[in-house]
C-alpha cells in the first residue's frame, strides 16, 4: 500500500468515526472511464446528499395544503414568539443524538436558552420596579424635637423644655408625579425594546450559522463525490497503464489528484464539525447533539421590489428602539419642565410646654424660590438628550435604506447566479464532460483535458452550493434589517 492509499485508509476511518452517517459515498465505486458511469458519479450534485441535505433535483414533499415539508429559511418574530410559547410548554427538549435538526427546532431552543438573551429578564424586572417606585407619592415624615433643655440656669434640666411631634410631606405640583410615572413606563418600553432587537439580531444569528451547516453538509457530500470519482480514476489509469495504453506519468496524475481530493474532504469534515458547533452554541450547548440539519438549500426564495421592501423598514428593530428612546426623552424633558413648578411642603405636629404642662399645635409651610431658575439648566439637557436621540436615529435610517438596497442587489444577484448555475451552466458542463469523455476513450482528448472537464464541473456545483446559500443569507439579512419575514414562496432553478 502506498502513501496516498494509507491517507485515505486513514480518511476513510475518520469519517466514520465522526461522521457515521456519512461513513460512504452514496455513489458505487467501479467504472473505468470508459463506462457512463463516471459522468453519473461526476454530474452528482443531482444525486441525494450523503448528509441528509436535499438533493438539487429532487424536489422536497408537500403536505396536502401545498406547503413544503421541511426547514424554512424564513425568519418570523411571530413565529419565533410561537415558538417561545412551545417551548415554554414542552420543555424545549434537544434532539437525540444522531437526530437531524429543523430550523424550527433550533430557533426554539435558542430562544429558550440562548446566553445573550438571559440577561434581558432581570433588567425588565429593574425598570418595572423602578417605574413603580417613580408613581409613588412623596413620603410622610414624622418629625421629633426638644428645645431647652440641658443647658444653663434655668434651662440646665429637662423641665424648661419643648418637644415637638409633628408631621410633614411635600405637596408636588404641575402633576410631577404622573410625569415620573410616565417616565418609568417608556424606561421600562425601551429595554422591552432593546430584547426585542437582540432577539431578532439572535434569530438571524441562529438562521445563518443554520445555513451555514447545510452548505457545508453539501460542501461534504461533493468533496466526497470528487473523492470517490478520483480514486476510480487511478484505478482506470492503472488498467490504462497495466496494459500500455497510457504512460506512468497519468497514474501518478491521477494518485495526486485523489490526495488532493482527500485533502479537499478533510478539509470539508472539519468545517461542517465546526460550523455544527457553533450552531449549538447558539443555545448554550458545548457539543452538539445532532447529526445533521434538515434544510432543502436550493429551494431559493422569493424576491420582492425594493419599494415594497423599503415600506417594510419602519418595522427595522433598531429604528422601533430609538422611537422608544425618544418617548423616553419626551418624557424626561416634560419632567424637568414640571421641576420648575415650586413645591410646597406643609408641616404640623403637637407641641409639649413641660414647664407649664401645656400643648398647643404647631403647623408651617415651606416654600423653596427660584425653582424656575433652577430647572433651566435641567430642561436645557433634556432638550439636547431629545435632540441626540433624533439624530442618531435619523442616522441609523439612511443608513439602514443603503444597507437593504445593497442586501436586495445581492440577494437578486445570488438569485440569478443559482438559477444560471443550474438551468444552463451545469447541464452544459455534463454534456461537456460526456463528449469529453467519449473522446479521451477514443484518444482524441489527453488524460490532463480529462481531468480538467472534471474539475470544472465540481467548480460549478460547489459555485452552485455558494450561491444558493447566499441567497438564503442575504434573505436572513434583509428580514432582520425590515423585522418582518419575507413571502415564503420558494423557487427552483
Amino acid at each position: 500500500m502506498d502513501y496516498v492509499d494509507r491517507v485515505t485508509a486513514r480518511q476513510r476511518a475518520r469519517r466514520r468515526r465522526r461522521h457515521p452517517a456519512c461513513s460512504r459515498p452514496t455513489l458505487p465505486v467501479a467504472a473505468p472511464p470508459r463506462t457512463s458511469a463516471i459522468t453519473s458519479r461526476v454530474s452528482a450534485a443531482v444525486a441525494p446528499s450523503v448528509c441528509g441535505v436535499r438533493s438539487i433535483a429532487r424536489p422536497r414533499p408537500r403536505t396536502r395544503d401545498g406547503n413544503r415539508v421541511g426547514g424554512s429559511m424564513a425568519l418570523s418574530s411571530r413565529r419565533a414568539r410561537a415558538w417561545a410559547c412551545a417551548v415554554l410548554l414542552a420543555g424545549a427538549a434537544a434532539p437525540a443524538a444522531g437526530q437531524t435538526l429543523t430550523l424550527e427546532s433550533a430557533i426554539a431552543q435558542t430562544l429558550a436558552s440562548n446566553p445573550d438573551l438571559r440577561v434581558y429578564a432581570p433588567r425588565l424586572a429593574v425598570a418595572r420596579e423602578r417605574a413603580a417606585g417613580a408613581a409613588l407619592h412623596p413620603p410622610l415624615t414624622l418629625e421629633a424635637e426638644t428645645q431647652d433643655a440641658f443647658g444653663t440656669g434655668r434651662a440646665s434640666g429637662f423641665d424648661s423644655a419643648e418637644t415637638t411631634f409633628a408631621l410633614s410631606q411635600v405637596i408636588e405640583l404641575g402633576s410631577k408625579r404622573a410625569l415620573r410615572a410616565a417616565a418609568g413606563v417608556a424606561g421600562t418600553a425601551v429595554v422591552a425594546a432593546e430584547r426585542a432587537a437582540a432577539e431578532l439580531d439572535v434569530l438571524a444569528e441562529v438562521t445563518r450559522r443554520f445555513i451555514h451547516v447545510a452548505a457545508d453538509q453539501e460542501h461534504l457530500a461533493l468533496t466526497m463525490r470528487a473523492t470517490a470519482l478520483a480514486e476510480d480514476n487511478v484505478a482506470a489509469a492503472s488498467a490504462r497503464v497495466a496494459v500500455a495504453r497510457a504512460p506512468e506519468v497519468e497514474l501518478r496524475r491521477a494518485r495526486v489528484t485523489r490526495m488532493r481530493a482527500a485533502v479537499e474532504q478533510e478539509h470539508a469534515e472539519h468545517e461542517l464539525l465546526s460550523s455544527r458547533r457553533k450552531l449549538a452554541a447558539m443555545w448554550g450547548d458545548s457539543e452538539p447533539r445532532f447529526e445533521r440539519v434538515d434544510a432543502d438549500l436550493y429551494a431559493l426564495p422569493s424576491t420582492e421590489g425594493y419599494e415594497a421592501l423599503l415600506a417594510r423598514l419602519g418595522s427595522n428593530p433598531e429604528l422601533l428602539q430609538f422611537a422608544s428612546e425618544e418617548r423616553l426623552r419626551d418624557a424626561e424633558l416634560r419632567v424637568a419642565e414640571a421641576h420648575a413648578r415650586t413645591d410646597i411642603t406643609w408641616r404640623a405636629g403637637l407641641r409639649l410646654l413641660h414647664e407649664t404642662n401645656d400643648e398647643a399645635l404647631v403647623f408651617g409651610v415651606t416654600l423653596p424660590l427660584h425653582a424656575a431658575r433652577r430647572a433651566r439648566s435641567e430642561i436645557a439637557a433634556a432638550r439636547a438628550e431629545r435632540e441626540r436621540t433624533a439624530a442618531e436615529r435619523e442616522a441609523h435610517r439612511v443608513r439602514a435604506e443603503a444597507q437593504l438596497f445593497e442586501l436586495f442587489q445581492e440577494l437578486g444577484h445570488a438569485v440569478v447566479e443559482a438559477n444560471a448555475l443550474r438551468a444552463t451552466v451545469l447541464p452544459e458542463m455534463e454534456a461537456s464532460l460526456e463528449a469529453t469523455r467519449s473522446a479521451f476513450e477514443r484518444g482524441r482528448y489527453s488524460y490532463l483535458e480529462w481531468m480538467d472537464v472534471q474539475r470544472e464541473l465540481v467548480e460549478v456545483q460547489r459555485a452552485l452550493i455558494d450561491a444558493s446559500a447566499n441567497a438564503h443569507l442575504y434573505r436572513t439579512e434583509i428580514e432582520r434589517l425590515t423585522g418582518e419575514a419575507l413571502e415564503a414562496a420558494e423557487t427552483r432553478p
